[in-house]
């Protein structure tokens, strides 16, 4: 049965209260109040790090076992050495996230790409090839000349998912090309008629049996938050 996971790109934010969280609650209880209103978070501080075991341990602990982590990929990986030479540090990342996969956790890797990497067909297969092929992997284009049939036919031909990405300046092509969609709602406001166009699309996938994961950009502000919460009691709704 397809599922849906939904969340923000992090929880660490004093200023959700008391919107979200409650005045008095302590931030080492945030994870643990968040996986009561939400089934997933994007976690982006390893773009810059490599998380430590005894994090990851931590939010194994704090969180129910149907939460799903999904996890932003080293910037060495996809910044420094852009997809390049990879051999070694790749594996090196994926080992600091092992336990989240052995907990049943894990949920999809996203490989975003800087916005001045334009497409390179032999240096995307190259890459993906790397990949284990039981991680769930999404890709973040932010160049637009990598919009096109033969990126989606690359992904759909390795099972990867093309990351959907909304902002103000740039949206992906909503296009499904791995066995999940991802979904990144990045604009700071959404009207009640483009809510109601993320359920619609969103009962597309699950009933075509595929699992969605989308998340709402995270700010000082609790709308993000918000906004999540509605989306996953909408879609819920019978």
């Amino acid at each position: 049965m397809p599922q849906l996971f939904v969340g923000t790109s992090g929880w660490a934010y004093p200023t959700w209260k008391p919107d979200f969280y409650p005045a008095k609650l302590a931030q080492k209880n945030f994870l643990g109040h968040y996986a009561t209103q939400l089934n997933t978070v994007e976690v982006n501080f390893t773009f810059r790090q490599l998380v430590k075991e005894t994090t990851i341990q931590n939010w194994i602990e704090q969180t129910p076992p149907s939460f799903r982590f999904g996890v932003k990929a080293h910037q060495v990986i996809t910044h420094i050495k852009r997809l390049k030479a990879t051999e070694e540090f790749l594996p090196r990342f994926l080992a600091t996230i092992a336990p989240l996969a052995s907990a049943g956790k894990l949920g999809p890797v996203l490989f975003q790409l800087p916005p001045n990497l334009k497409a390179d067909a032999a240096l995307l297969k190259d890459f993906v090839a790397l990949l284990p092929r039981t991680l769930p992997a999404a890709f973040e284009f932010r160049n637009e000349s990598w919009f096109s049939g033969s990126t989606w036919e690359l992904l759909k031909s390795y099972g990867v998912a093309l990351c959907v990405a909304e902002t103000e300046e740039r949206t992906t092509p909503d296009v499904v090309t791995g066995t999940f969609v991802y979904y990144r709602f990045r604009k700071p406001t959404y009207t009640d008629e483009e809510r109601s166009d993320m359920v619609s699309r969103i009962r597309e996938h699950m009933a075509a049996g595929r699992d969605v994961f989308a998340y709402f950009k995270h700010e000082e502000t609790p709308e993000g938050a918000l906004y999540a919460v509605g989306l996953l009691r909408d879609i819920e709704k019978k």
